[in-house]
C-alpha cells in the first residue's frame, strides 16, 4: 500500500484534525445554544443559583468525586504564552456541582460494560462507505479494499527531526486491527493494564458507555471547572511552574516526535493514578490521554460568548459544528492533552487547551471519563 494511500485513509477518510498551532481568527456568525443566561456582576455568584454544595442525602457514586459548583474564566489566562487562538478570548461561565470519575475510564470498566453489552467499537466495525463519505468532499474516491478495514489510528516515533510539524501524517498511521483491545495493532493486548485508560474509543463508543452506566460525558465548562479546582488563574492544574511537569503528568518528553527521554518515567500509556491528583481529587486531568466532552466544535464560539458579555449558566457549547479550516468536519471538543504533548508540539496538558476531534475517529491517544448530576443520581434511584 502506497504512502499517499495511507495519508488519504487518515486525513480525509477519518476527519482527524489535529490543531496543534495558532488558530487563524475567526470572522463568523455562530449559534449557541438555549442556555440560561444572566448579566455578568461583580456579584455573580449571589445573582446566578449555583448548586455549590453537594446534599447530605446524596451518597458520592463510587469510583467518583463531587465537584463543587462555582464561576470560571474559561479559556487562556493573560499569561499563557503557549495559548493557542481557539482558547480565547475568556470567558465568565458558571456551573452547578456535579460528579466527575475520579480517574479516565479504564479498560477493567469498559471491559465489563462490554461483557454485559455486547457493544463493539467503531474501530472493531466494518467500514460503511456509503456512510463515510457523507463527511467528504463531493467526488472524493473510494479507498481501496486493503483499506477499508476497521482499525484506527496508533503513533510511531520518526527516525529523524521532523522540521514540519504541521503535517501530522509523519507520526500517525492508520493500522488495521487497532482497537481498544489492541491498542497497538494486531499482537498487541490490554493483558495485565486493567488499570490502564481504555483508548481508541470514539464519540458514539463513549456515548454507548454513558448510556450504559447511566452517566453522561462532561461538557467543556464542566470539565475546565474540574480540571482548575482551587486554582482561579493558572496555566496548569497545580499552577505556572512548568519546570515541575514530569513529575504532574504523563506527556512527550524530549525531541517529539524522535525521542521520549521517559524523565516522567513513561514513553507512552501510564496506568491511572501514576501522577498527583489536583485539588477535587481527580487524576490525570493533564496528560496521559485527551478525553471527550459533549461539546460541539466551533471556531468562533469562544469569541461570541466572550461578545455576548453574559455570565452562561452550565453552558452546552456551540449548537452546531464549524471547523473554518475544514467545512465539512463534524467534530467534538477534546481536552486535558496526552503522552504526546511537549512544549514544541501541542503543550495541552494546560487547562484551557482544546482540540477538535472527529466524531468516528479513534486513536491511541484518546479515551474520557463520565460526570453525573444529582438529578441522573436520583433519576436512577426512581429506576430501581
Amino acid at each position: 500500500m502506497s504512502h499517499p494511500v495511507k495519508l488519504f485513509a487518515c486525513l480525509l477518510f477519518f476527519g482527524i484534525l489535529i490543531q496543534c498551532k495558532e488558530d487563524k481568527k475567526a470572522n463568523i456568525k455562530t449559534a449557541t445554544s438555549d442556555e440560561k443566561e444572566v448579566v455578568a456582576d461583580s456579584n455573580v455568584e449571589k445573582t446566578l443559583d449555583i448548586l455549590v454544595e453537594k446534599p447530605e442525602a446524596v451518597s458520592i457514586p463510587e469510583g467518583m468525586v463531587w465537584i463543587p459548583g462555582g464561576t470560571l474564566m474559561q479559556g487562556a489566562v493573560i499569561q499563557d504564552e503557549m495559548a493557542m487562538g481557539h482558547e480565547k478570548p475568556a470567558h465568565k461561565v458558571a456551573v452547578d456541582g456535579f460528579f466527575m470519575d475520579i480517574t479516565e475510564v479504564t479498560n477493567a470498566q469498559f471491559k465489563k460494560f462490554v461483557a454485559a453489552t455486547g457493544y463493539r467499537t467503531i474501530a472493531e466495525r466494518a467500514i460503511d462507505w456509503e456512510e463515510m463519505k457523507k463527511q467528504l468532499p463531493v467526488g472524493t474516491p473510494r479507498p481501496h479494499d486493503s483499506i477499508m478495514q476497521p482499525g484506527s489510528l496508533t503513533f510511531k516515533k520518526t527516525k529523524s527531526s521532523v522540521p514540519n510539524l504541521y503535517d501530522f501524517s509523519q507520526w500517525w498511521e492508520w493500522k488495521i486491527g487497532a482497537n481498544w483491545k489492541q491498542p497497538n495493532g494486531p499482537g498487541s493486548s490490554i493483558k495485565g493494564k486493567d488499570n490502564y485508560p481504555v483508548v481508541h474509543i470514539s464519540y458514539d463508543d463513549a456515548l454507548a458507555y454513558c448510556k450504559w452506566s447511566e452517566r453522561r460525558l462532561p461538557t467543556e465548562a464542566e470539565w475546565e471547572r474540574a480540571a482548575r479546582g482551587n486554582q482561579e488563574n493558572t496555566i496548569f492544574f497545580w499552577g505556572d511552574d512548568i519546570s515541575v511537569l514530569p513529575r504532574m503528568a504523563n506527556t512527550w518528553e524530549g525531541e517529539f516526535p524522535v525521542k521520549n527521554t521517559k524523565i516522567d518515567g513513561f514513553e507512552r500509556l501510564a496506568a491511572v493514578k501514576s501522577y498527583p491528583s489536583n485539588d477535587f481529587g481527580l487524576y490525570d486531568m493533564a496528560g496521559n490521554v485527551w478525553e471527550w466532552t459533549n461539546d460541539w466544535y466551533n471556531t468562533g464560539y469562544y469569541n461570541e460568548t466572550y461578545q455576548n458579555g453574559k455570565t452562561v449558566l452550565n453552558p452546552q457549547g456551540a449548537s452546531a459544528p464549524y471547523n473554518e479550516r475544514d467545512r465539512y468536519a463534524r467534530e467534538r471538543v477534546i481536552k486535558g492533552g496526552s503522552f504526546l504533548c511537549s512544549e514544541s508540539y501541542c503543550a495541552s496538558y494546560r487547562i484551557s487547551a482544546r482540540m477538535a476531534n472527529s466524531l468516528d475517529s479513534a486513536q491511541e491517544h484518546l479515551g474520557f471519563r463520565t460526570v453525573a448530576t444529582i438529578a441522573m443520581i436520583e433519576e436512577s434511584k426512581e429506576k430501581k
